[in-house]
């Protein structure tokens, strides 16, 4: 029986992990995310525990350096539908890592097998696939006939 992949927390390590990445993409400074990411992997190889504080530092480090095969992809779209945390097995297979970035794999490994299989899910779903945390558009109905007149309705007194 595999164990549940928490979906949740994938989310919104994502949304921290694309925070980061975001903040570091500038058209007038391009090496900026590269030196970024390669900080990032020095200090997580120096200290890995900081994992345990600071868990989007790991995809963040792997940003772009990860290949998911196109023949995996079904397999990792599947795994995040139905909630399910791959095997070592399944996972080792089902990905591809820079060979630089090998010593900081096995130590995110050796700190936290399921923070390392989160991580690759949530790079799965910046670099190939978000649809399993697109929001459903009805999420938004109740916005749709709002006006975008932002003044204040109650405020009466037009001298200010």
């Amino acid at each position: 029986m595999s164990n549940k992949l928490d979906l949740a927390y994938v989310k919104q390590l994502k949304q921290d992990t694309w925070e980061n990445i975001e903040s570091y993409q500038d058209p007038e400074t391009p090496d900026a995310l590269s030196s970024y990411t390669n900080q990032m992997k020095k200090a997580l190889l120096a200290d890995p525990s900081m994992l345990a504080s600071l868990p989007e530092y790991l995809p963040v480090a792997l940003f772009g350096n990860v290949r998911f095969p196109e023949q995996v992809h079904q397999k990792w779209k599947s795994w995040l539908a139905d909630n399910t945390l791959p095997t070592w097995d399944e996972f080792k297979v089902s990905i591809a890592f820079n060979n630089e970035d090998i010593p900081l794999v096995k130590a995110a490994k050796e700190q936290s097998l399921t923070l390392l299989i989160q991580s690759c899910a949530v790079l799965f779903m910046l670099m190939i696939d978000d649809s399993v945390s697109q929001t459903d558009e009805s999420d938004f109905d109740e916005y749709e006939n709002e006006s975008d007149d932002y003044s204040d309705q109650y405020d009466t007194n037009e001298d200010y």
